[in-house]
């Protein structure tokens, strides 16, 4: 991925030239294509690989907590999520759910 020198967004190839993305910078340079060659990409990525991060999303799939325990089964293992809810400065809040019976509850820490 190349970024514009200019305004600092994704530039795209188009043809022989790299195009900034930003309709109101138009910056545009010389592809290189050894440096592309050294670019890193995901095509070889599979579905396993990743975590679901939409927030609306099923839990399965994210990480694993084991050292919760759900109020309604006992389970001691559930799915979590990890989201900054108050000011920086304040540690953030876990989503989780259960594994077994699927209850939901937050963490403050």
């Amino acid at each position: 991925m190349q970024f514009c020198d200019d305004c600092g967004s994704m530039m795209k190839a188009n043809g022989d030239h790299m195009v900034c993305t930003n309709d109101d910078c138009g910056a545009s340079t010389a592809r290189d294509r050894e440096q592309e060659a050294s670019f890193v990409t995901t095509e070889s990525q599979t579905f396993d690989d990743v975590i679901e991060s939409d927030a609306d999303a099923n839990f399965e799939g994210k990480p694993i907590a084991n050292d919760v325990r759900c109020d309604k089964c006992d389970t001691e293992e559930a799915w979590y999520t990890i989201k900054q809810t108050a000011s920086a400065d304040e540690p953030p809040t876990r989503f989780f759910k259960c594994t077994e019976c699927g209850y939901r509850w937050r963490e403050y820490n």
